[in-house]
Parts: structure tokens; sequence; C-alpha cells
């Protein structure tokens, strides 16, 4: 397939090209930038700009088979719902796919030991406090003939990147880590590239309509996270509790609050029914020996 993605120079959106490369689609990249970049592995680009939807009009041509929607929102709920009518539109009749990146906070603490499905409710944390509203609006170009799919990633780690990578330059200039909120917590966590293989097979083969977790281990507790992020900063110790109020003033609010969010998450969906088979290192296993 021809597939239009947005977001395409990102963390997640650079490691998913390359496996949508290597599975035969191409890639046309959706950037900002007028400014030719040769050695990304894209098969074209294009110029738009998502806070922009005006400017999207004509990024979903006829020979565009697919749509993978990367980009970050804009903070504006309107603005996200115009770029998602402007890059669905094109596609309406043709039962070609739309993937939408949304995420597992949306489902709010799950306040829980039982790991939760894409058939729970959202409640989500204020950083997202919309990101339920786009997600409809997004199943809801599966009535007008796309092959709408939205994929919830857990916290994204590998290549040195991702949320595990602030606790690692924490730990670094801090000289221990630490983690926030209470002991208890714990993150779903997925690799960049075992989440880019599930946005391979969204794109390929998910149901209109269909959610998926993009999650490889429901409930990592932060505490090891952070005690495997001190060691890859060369800061090894007991990791350091930070009030949430603390963090605040570092991250912000409403990050703060992302980063003491308690979840557990199940990912079984989408290794049953599309196959998906995330094998990569664990976070803790990453942090330790991998790539930070």
């Amino acid at each position: 397939m021809k597939v239009l993605l947005t977001g395409a120079t990102g963390y997640i959106g650079s490691a998913l090209t390359e496996h949508l490369t290597a599975a035969g689609h191409q890639v046309v990249a959706l950037t900002r930038s007028t400014e030719p970049q040769p050695d990304r592995g894209w098969h074209a680009q294009l110029v738009g700009d998502t806070a922009d939807p005006a400017s999207l009009a004509d990024a979903v041509t006829p020979d565009i088979e697919a749509v993978i929607h990367l980009a970050p929102p804009s903070g504006d709920a309107e603005v996200d719902i115009a770029v998602v009518e402007a890059l669905a539109t094109p596609l309406r009749g043709t039962g070609r796919p739309f993937v939408y990146i949304s995420g597992v906070w949306v489902l709010g603490a799950t306040g829980t030991a039982q790991e939760v499905g894409e058939e729970a409710p959202t409640n989500p944390i204020d950083i997202v406090g919309y990101r339920p509203r786009i997600e409809r609006r997004v199943l809801d170009e599966a009535a007008e003939g796309v092959r709408a799919v939205v994929v919830r990633p857990g916290v994204v780690y590998g290549r040195g990147g991702g949320i595990p990578a602030i606790l690692v330059d924490r730990a670094r200039t801090q000289g221990a880590p630490e983690y926030y909120g209470e002991e208890g917590v714990r993150w779903p966590t997925v690799h960049v590239d075992d989440l880019a293989e599930l946005f391979l097979a969204a794109v390929e083969r998910a149901e209109a309509g269909s959610i998926w977790h993009g999650v490889g281990e429901s409930a990592v507790p932060v505490r090891e996270i952070a005690r495997a992020a001190g060691r890859a900063a060369g800061a090894a110790g007991d990791p350091k509790a930070v009030p949430v109020a603390q963090a605040a003033e570092v991250f912000g609010p409403l990050f703060a609050d992302a980063l003491a969010l308690d979840q557990s998450v199940s990912g079984a969906a989408a290794r049953t029914v599309l196959g998906w088979k995330p094998d990569r290192p664990g976070a803790v296993a990453e942090l330790e020996s991998g790539s930070y």
C-alpha cells in the first residue's frame, strides 16, 4: 500500500516507517517542513500542518491507500476533529484504512489488580481529556465506508527514547533514580518496535470500528523502571518517591499526574485477533542492557 503517515519524523513514526517499508509498503510522509529529508526512507514527502486542517485538503490523493495519523494532538478538540475529517473524508466509500493513535491514559486509573481490555469505559486524565471524543469521531468513519481503527499504546520505550528516557535523564542530573506518586504505581509498556508492528498489523488487517491496546507488559512497577533507569544513568540505588505536587514543579501538573497514573492494561486482544507478537525485551531489561 501507499500509506500517508502523519508524525513521520517523530519517535514512533520513525520506527513505523522502517517497519512499513520492510513489509513492502510505500510511506508518504506529511511534514510541516518544506526541507527535503532524503535519508528517512520515505517514498515521498508532502507538506501540511495538522494544526491547520485546511492545509490537509489535498494530502489524501487518489493513490493513497491508507492513512496512519500519528501526529500529536493540537490541544484544541475542534481542530483535531477537523484534521480527522480532512484526512478521512477522501477515504469514504473505499474500505481503505484510517488508523489513529490514542493512548491508554484515556482509561484513567484502572483501580484494580485485574487487567482491563478494550471494552473498558474511558475515564481520561486531564492531559488527554478530550481524546475519547476524537476516538469516537475516528470510529464513526466506519459507517462511511472507511476501515477506521484506533490504537492505544502504553508507555513506549526502546531506541533510547520515550518517557523512560526522562527517568534516565532525571537520575543522571539528580544523582539518584526517582519516580512519581505512590510506590505501587504501575505502567503498561510497549517497545517502540513492537508497537510499530502492531500499527502494521492494524493497517493491514484490523476490522473497521476496532480499538486495540498496544501493550507488551500490562503492569510494570514504576519503582523497578526507575531503578533500572538509575543504573542506565550510572546512579544506582533505591529510587526516591517524588510527590506529585513536587513533580508538577518540574513537568507541569498535567504530565506529573500522568507519570503517577497507576494502570494495568491488557494487550491480549491484538495478540489473539491480529496475531501481534511483541517479543522485544521488557522495559526494565531494555533500560538495564539495551538502548539507554
